[in-house]
């Protein structure tokens, strides 16, 4: 079950305990984690510090060519994501950031960028995926794939929990009202909108620990798997 040939996708909405999960699930297969999503907020700060406007379809698709995005394997087994070489991870998680990256991410020249690099990752290591297409549209063929959800207002405690431990200053109400528009935005963009992959397995999320919901996981993947 485990080794470079397994591939896992998940996808869900902001807030349902996808990266905390892929991360524990990739460490139990052995295999890379790949947060996707990351990849897309290292654009959007590259964005964001040109002053580009992220809604502007013809200059983020100008800016492509020029950014570099790259992926590295950490010694963890992480696939850490670099923006022109350095590590960003301590500016993608800003609610800036989150707002222009599903602004962004609604154009399909970035997604297409994206999508290359993700595939390359899986094709030579396996991994954990993790976003917002990764099951409908960037590994379609994989042989695990799961949605996660939650109720909005269980999603938006986490969220405030996780900004708050980061130091960050927010609001319940803010929150969820962020959470809300972009879920609106991945719902109804025109480009591989958010939704569940044919043949996934939905998984709730809002009862259990990270490691209850990864054993779960783990029984399903055997059965596949035989």
């Amino acid at each position: 079950m485990s080794g470079p040939g397994v591939v896992v996708a998940i996808d869900g909405p902001a807030g349902v305990g996808k990266s905390t999960v892929a991360r524990l699930l990739a460490i139990h297969l052995g295999v890379p984690y790949l947060d996707t999503g990351a990849m897309y907020r290292a654009l959007a700060l590259h964005l964001l510090d040109r002053g580009i406007d992220p809604d502007d379809r013809e200059a983020v698709a100008a800016a492509l060519p020029t950014v570099r995005i790259e992926l590295r394997l950490a010694p963890d087994g992480a696939a850490q994501v670099l923006l022109e070489g350095r590590a960003v991870e301590g500016r993608i998680r800003a609610p800036e950031v989150s707002t222009a990256t599903s602004r962004a991410a609604v154009h399909p020249e970035v997604r297409a960028r994206m999508v290359a690099l993700q595939r390359e990752l899986a094709a030579r290591h396996g991994g954990v995926l993790e976003g917002r297409d990764i099951g409908t549209r960037v590994l379609p063929e994989a042989a695990h794939k799961f949605y996660f959800e939650a109720p909005a207002e269980v999603r938006a405690y986490r969220r405030l929990s996780d900004l708050r431990a980061a130091g960050r200053a927010a609001r319940l109400d803010e929150v969820a009202r962020e959470i809300a528009e972009r879920d609106a935005r991945d719902r109804e963009r025109e480009h591989s909108p958010l939704a569940p992959a044919e043949g996934a397995v939905v998984v709730d999320t809002s009862s259990g620990t990270p490691e209850e919901i990864v054993a779960r996981l783990v029984e399903r993947i055997r059965a596949r798997s035989g």
